[in-house]
């Protein structure tokens, strides 16, 4: 192939001005909406309230959808118009849009680099790193890759707590600090609002869970983009980025109404390729070139095996299970 993949990509990179409105003023319509409903039903059964969390949870995750890609300068031409619409979806989804900018384009960068982990990725070591380390190392890598940690206990005090600090990044990144401390006093002020138009009880009753939800279908998501089998991790001196976005990232296949919940975010060997695509046109991307559709794909079902994987294998270049010794 003689052309470049961003070459090849370019036609799909401009955001629509339109689209991009209308996907965002719909999306917080539907979820004001989903939110009603939610301080509604807490007069009818709380059971039906923690019910309601899950469709107003995954409209939470769309509407991140829409500040990661103006994180990626993907969904408005004007980086004024980005930067404000994703700073104020980062106090809804927890997570400080300029420290978050930085980071995942750092991961972007360096995503199946194994000189370069540690940027926005889910923590990975490899075979001889897990043996090398003493039984109390060993013993807190497993407790951070038990699935009820990383999917909840962990997911949730990576967004309720982590994200609150400053100190998570170093002095020296002023932007991403005073990102962080604005998020925390416009999150501070958003839920003293809501608490007294409704009262606190009643607002950490729907809050709490639908947040929680939220955070663990999150990492849900990031964790299956890149942990699955077969997938890319290179040394630095062999790590080529056109490999570790199409063999590093998944194809994962949703069902359609998953898919358009979650922002067509499985597409993303495209999103890794060619990150100023927006949501909206990833698909028109990957049916339009067929080399796209001819990677390792992940269905639903394919997905939840990946969370025995633990390790990177360099000898068999393979993401493995937990040795039994």
């Amino acid at each position: 192939m003689t052309e470049t993949w961003g070459a090849r990509l370019a036609a799909y990179k401009n955001p629509d001005t339109l689209r991009s409105v209308w996907q965002l003023t719909s999306n917080a319509v539907l979820f004001v909406a989903a939110c009603v409903l939610m301080y509604l039903s807490l007069g009818v059964s709380y059971w039906l309230t923690l019910l309601l969390a899950v469709p107003t949870a995954f409209l939470l995750v769309r509407l991140f959808i829409v500040q990661h890609d103006c994180g990626h300068g993907a969904f408005f031409r004007s980086s004024r118009a980005a930067d404000i619409v994703g700073s104020i979806i980062g106090v809804l989804s927890l997570t400080p849009y300029h420290y978050w900018k930085k980071v995942h384009a750092m991961h972007h960068a360096t995503s199946g680099n194994l000189e370069h982990r540690g940027f926005g990725d889910i923590d990975t070591l490899t075979v001889d790193e897990y043996l090398a380390l003493s039984r109390w190392g060993r013993f807190k890598y497993r407790v951070y890759r038990h699935p009820a940690v990383l999917f909840g206990i962990g997911a949730v005090l990576h967004f309720f707590v982590r994200h609150r600090m400053p100190t998570i990044v170093p002095r020296d990144w002023t932007r991403e600090r005073w990102s962080i401390l604005w998020t925390d006093v416009w999150l501070a002020a958003f839920i003293v609002s809501m608490g007294l138009l409704i009262g606190f009880g009643q607002f950490l009753l729907m809050y709490v869970p639908l947040m929680a939800l939220s955070a663990s279908i999150g990492v849900w998501l990031f964790y299956v983009q890149h942990q699955f089998e077969p997938t890319y991790w290179e040394h630095d001196e062999r790590w080529v980025y056109d490999d570790a976005a199409l063999a590093g990232s998944s194809y994962y296949r949703l069902p359609r109404l998953l898919r358009w919940a979650t922002g067509n975010i499985g597409l993303h060997h495209v999103h890794h390729l060619s990150a100023r695509i927006p949501n909206y046109r990833l698909q028109e991307a990957l049916d339009s070139i067929p080399e796209l559709q001819r990677v390792t794909t992940l269905t639903l079902w394919d997905s939840l095996r990946c969370v025995r994987l633990a390790l990177w294998d360099e000898r068999a270049k393979r993401l493995v299970r937990f040795p039994r010794t």
